[in-house]
């Protein structure tokens, strides 16, 4: 075999790995485990903590009576729910809106140093032993802070994840793909905190033991992210709780979606090398595997060997077995034009949600480098909000 064989489908084995690969070996090792092992549902908690739900907010003035209205219909005893908002560099009337509600506390600053920023003033602040994050324009279950405090009665927990969903409307092929999308990543953290521990934690609904925060860099692009793996790295585990969820409407469109993951892909590598330490399996064993296969090869090396694979695949036409390289090359060519006809119906307000698919999973891996030169370009933690839909 040549070496541009070896290459092609070494590249093409890590491509699979990373999207789907992991995933089936994910769920073959936590059937193995919880058949060897099966783990005790923890026992009910004879009182509830005082908590803190801390609600992030940069001029969301449109959001704000949905966000109290949402916050007083969830379920926990009075006096031991505490709801703050940090709106530091709000200019619209986020603040004045909020000061009609008397049960809310509003920690402001006038000057906009970025999210980041805010949440490590705000931690300041609390005293609660357990704070939960969520962001101003996503919707909590009225379950959702007593689920997650459930999870905190096991004590190696040190940051529980909440579930993101997104509300996927008919005829919306952006929202239906991201929903899938979202739909799989769920189901690949449940897995993951059923082996070990979950990998990460979204910003639209978390929770961590307050002792365990650590300030973050005001610069960081992905507070959630580094703020629960610095967790994970002192050995706790991270619990997904499915019960406790976020929904939040999709991008207005796929340009707006494009800064979201713009940001992400940045902030993903930003925290593989601020998060570099963990990637010593002798520190931290099954933590690095899962780190490694879920987050670092998403973020770095796969989509640079996913963009080798085409020219690869022209190369190898004239190697000794040019049939099986014409059908593969067949079948890599039908993918790209099937992404490059969703793009042309999205273009055109047309949306057609199966060939969205490989639209929307070639989008996520070119926004990988545009992360990367974002990630060269800015210094800043404050970012740009993506629209959502109406």
């Amino acid at each position: 075999m040549t070496t541009a064989a070896i290459l092609f489908w070494l590249f093409l084995a890590v491509v699979f790995y990373t999207y789907l690969g992991y995933g089936m070996l994910l769920r073959a090792l936590v059937s193995f485990r919880e058949a060897v092992c099966p783990r005790r549902a923890a026992p009910e908690p004879e009182s509830l903590p005082e908590v803190t739900l801390l609600i992030a907010a940069y001029n969301e003035q449109e959001i704000v009576a949905a966000k109290t209205a949402n916050c007083r219909a969830l379920e926990y005893p009075a006096g031991r729910l505490h709801v703050v908002w940090i709106t530091d560099g709000s200019t619209d009337r986020t603040v004045e809106l909020l000061a009609a509600c008397p049960e809310v506390r509003v920690l402001h600053d006038a000057r906009r140093g970025g999210k980041t920023a805010a949440l490590n003033r705000a931690m300041q602040a609390i005293e609660t032993p357990i704070v939960i994050f969520t962001d101003a324009n996503t919707m909590l279950n009225p379950e959702a802070v007593r689920e997650i405090v459930r999870c905190f009665d096991d004590p190696k927990v040190g940051c529980v994840a909440g579930e993101k969903r997104v509300a996927a409307r008919a005829g919306e092929g952006a929202a239906a793909t991201e929903g899938v999308y979202w739909r799989y990543e769920s189901k690949l953290k449940e897995w993951d905190f059923r082996l070990s521990t979950a990998v990460g934690a979204a910003g639209e609904l978390f929770a961590v033991r307050r002792e365990l925060y650590e300030p973050q860099s005001e610069d960081t692009l992905l507070d959630d992210f580094m703020i629960s793996m610095r967790i994970a790295g002192k050995g706790y585990r991270i619990a997904y709780c499915k019960e406790a969820y976020a929904l939040e409407t999709p991008s207005a469109d796929m340009a707006e979606e494009g800064k979201r993951k713009r940001r992400i892909a940045a902030g993903g590598l930003q925290s593989v090398w601020r998060l570099r330490g963990l990637l010593n399996p002798l520190r931290h064993g099954v933590l690095t595997f899962q780190y490694l296969s879920h987050r670092v090869l998403r973020w770095t090396l796969t989509p640079l060997l996913l963009a080798a694979l085409l020219p690869l695949n022209v190369v190898l036409l004239w190697s000794a077995h040019p049939a099986l390289y014409a059908v593969v090359l067949t079948l890599q060519t039908a993918f790209y034009l099937a992404a490059l006809a969703g793009w042309l119906l999205e273009r055109r307000g047309r949306r057609n949600r199966w060939l969205f698919i490989p639209y929307y999973f070639l989008f996520m891996n070119l926004n990988v480098f545009r992360g990367a030169h974002y990630l060269a370009t800015h210094r800043s933690g404050a970012w740009e909000k993506a629209r959502r839909a109406g």
